[in-house]
């Protein structure tokens, strides 16, 4: 649809937190347009089909622990989900590191896994159920360093952060040294011991295409690149639109652009690897952790959770590595993480992602400012943390703030 000559207010960017902002907005009433330079909604949340499988732009999953999971429906996302846990391979065996609480038939296996003595292991638990279950005030208030000191200082030992954090959170966080704040391990963590992860059956565009059908394909206008913003109107190449109120709610590297007085911290990368095989080698849905010195952070076969991801029933693998690298330079790691002749692997598609996510070193600047004043408002997972709850909490917090510039006397109630 045409882009109209003035709208109450003007969203740049149709990712996760502009539609958070234009969802709540169009909830409260307002005249509300999203722009978008992208043909699909949901930014870095994107999906291609490719030989009838679905692949999404680098390995992401759906958490349910994040807190703005409350925003969305998730029956109709139909997630299929993995198991909370890893596998861990040591001397080419493979060993299963599995949250007991939710499979209690893998204690056994846990308690054996080489991760460390049982001190150690109860360390673990220890600082998973610290992560999961203190207030998050307290745990904002504990002393802030890396993830890497945090995780020693919680005793899990060398053994534990080299074979099964170091590789884990390093497909998470998309760095490998821990240089991560640990307020943010802890958040991150939290969610991972109160939710599940999964996949939505059409990809993870999906969460975004839901918040999108939300604000109304009327509103959301995509292929349209913006050039330039003030607190009255916005220019694009689609010509130019007056407003009340915009929000720049691009990628970090976009909004700094765009908005001068923005600082934004270096982005991270990955590249992922996709291949097809006959049928899955295993006999659950985990991910399999990269060993030390692979090139590989985690491999995992995504039709294990969700079979949708498949056309036909073969399997469908994921490997990821930080470093950019050839299909050739990963095929027999792929294949040695999952006990499968390099032959078996059909490679389909390998994606590289430049601007990932952000970096969220110490200090963690949580809740960032949104409103920039003048009429302009900022936000992204930039202004919270490096996830899909930053992004969302970043965009409730903004509506919030537009409506209380824009409608003071009901943006409470809204």
């Amino acid at each position: 649809m045409p882009l109209p000559a003035r709208a109450e207010v003007v969203v740049v960017g149709a990712g996760l937190a502009g539609l958070s902002v234009a969802t709540r907005l169009a909830a409260a009433g307002c005249d509300v347009h999203v722009l978008e330079a992208a043909g699909h909604a949901g930014g870095r949340l994107a999906t291609d089909r490719v030989d009838g499988f679905v692949v999404d732009r680098g390995f992401q999953v759906f958490n349910t622990g994040y807190p703005r999971a409350a925003d969305l429906d998730l029956d109709a996302l139909d997630l299929g989900y993995f198991v909370s846990g890893a596998v861990v391979r040591v001397e080419g065996r493979a060993h299963r590191v599995v949250d007991p609480r939710r499979r209690p038939t893998a204690l056994t296996d846990t308690l054996r896994a080489p991760v460390g003595s049982l001190p150690r292991k109860v360390a673990i638990a220890a600082f998973s159920a610290r992560a999961g279950y203190w207030p998050v005030p307290r745990l904002l208030s504990t002393p802030e360093t890396t993830a890497a000191e945090h995780l020693a200082r919680a005793g899990v030992g060398t053994t534990a952060l080299e074979r099964f954090f170091g590789p884990f959170l390093a497909g998470v966080l998309l760095e490998d040294r821990l240089e991560t704040s640990s307020r943010y391990l802890d958040l991150l963590w939290r969610s991972f011991a109160r939710g599940a992860t999964g996949l939505p059956a059409r990809g993870i565009q999906a969460v975004g295409e839901q918040l999108a059908a939300r604000t109304g394909a009327e509103r959301v206008h995509h292929g349209v690149r913006v050039t330039g913003v003030s607190g009255t109107s916005v220019t694009s190449d689609a010509g130019q639109v007056r407003a009340d109120a915009v929000v720049v709610a691009t990628d970090p590297d976009t909004a700094a652009a765009l908005l001068p007085a923005v600082r934004t911290s270096a982005p991270r990368q990955v590249t992922t690897h996709y291949h097809v095989l006959p049928a899955s080698p295993w006999s659950e849905p985990l991910i399999v952790l990269g060993t030390p010195g692979g090139r590989l952070v985690n491999s995992v076969v995504l039709t294990d959770a969700q079979p949708a991801y498949a056309p036909d029933g073969r399997a469908l693998v994921a490997s990821s590595s930080l470093a950019p690298t050839r299909e050739a330079d990963v095929r027999e790691e792929v294949a040695r993480l999952h006990d499968v002749a390099s032959t078996d692997l059909g490679h389909l598609t390998t994606v590289t992602v430049t601007g990932a996510q952000p970096a969220a070193l110490p200090p963690l600047h949580l809740r960032r400012p949104v409103d920039l004043g003048g009429g302009l408002f900022v936000c992204g997972d930039h202004r919270d943390t490096p996830s899909i709850q930053g992004a969302m909490a970043s965009g409730r917090r903004t509506a919030a703030a537009v409506l209380r510039a824009l409608r003071p006397t009901t943006a409470g109630a809204a």
